[in-house]
């Protein structure tokens, strides 16, 4: 990692090209399946193995995300709003939870933290950059598949693509916000226990559907067109 200084020594143009550098999508994913995995393997060691009660089970699975969250802002050292997010939601659900002795309120902070994200997405539209932009530029924009540049400028010059953007947060803030409601009935409606593993297992199902769903739409849109996708414009022999 290098020094404060050192990044600030480097000069713009090679600053602005590391932050829009395509991004490590199996490390992101590696990443992903700890924060959600191992809260869930460490309740089911504590409460199933150990016979640790449901409350003192899933505060401990609460911790292990919170912790994450928390150190990423201490090693950015600057405002991180996902992680902010993440550790607020946290902190007030395991507060509740001890202090009301209810685990049905640990269980509903996913739902909750979800349907925040969903209603963000939404909002986003509005924004200067949407949010589906914002999280599919890291992964997309200079990778060899696509021939074309900067999306600043296709922003800037293409109506199409700033409306697939919109239309994707829209879509996926939705998506999200029916995933958020699922976990919040499944919380106050199934047997404690069972619902860890249930609410594990929607994360991949609701991701996938959504990954589906807009590519789908990203295909029918022209966004393969607009990004000079390479097996959008095959060779002429």
């Amino acid at each position: 990692m290098t020094s404060g200084g050192a990044g600030l020594a480097r000069p713009a143009e090679q600053r602005a090209a590391s932050e829009h550098a395509p991004a490590s999508l199996r490390r992101q994913l590696r990443g992903l399946a700890f924060d959600l995995g191992a809260p869930t393997a460490l309740y089911y060691l504590l409460h199933s193995a150990a016979g640790v009660s449901n409350l003192v089970a899933l505060t401990a699975g609460a911790v292990l995300p919170a912790t994450g969250a928390a150190y990423t802002l201490a090693a950015k050292r600057r405002v991180d709003a996902v992680a902010l997010l993440i550790v607020a939601t946290m902190v007030t659900s395991i507060a509740v939870a001890l202090i009301s002795h209810d685990p049905r309120f640990l269980l509903a902070k996913d739902g909750l933290v979800t349907g925040v994200w969903g209603a963000w997405m939404i909002a986003s539209v509005a924004a200067y950059r949407p949010a589906a932009f914002v999280f599919a530029r890291p992964f997309m924009e200079g990778r060899r598949m696509y021939t074309a540049g900067s999306w600043d400028a296709i922003w800037d010059a293409e109506p199409g693509f700033r409306r697939i953007w919109r239309v994707a947060s829209v879509m996926w803030g939705t998506g999200l916000l029916v995933d958020a409601a699922i976990r919040i009935v499944m919380s106050y409606t199934l047997p404690v226990h069972v619902v860890p593993g249930l609410s594990a297992a929607l994360w991949p199902v609701t991701f996938v559907v959504l990954q589906v769903m807009s590519n789908v739409y990203y295909q029918i849109a022209g966004l393969n067109r607009i990004l000079g996708a390479r097996w959008a414009h095959p060779r002429k022999t």
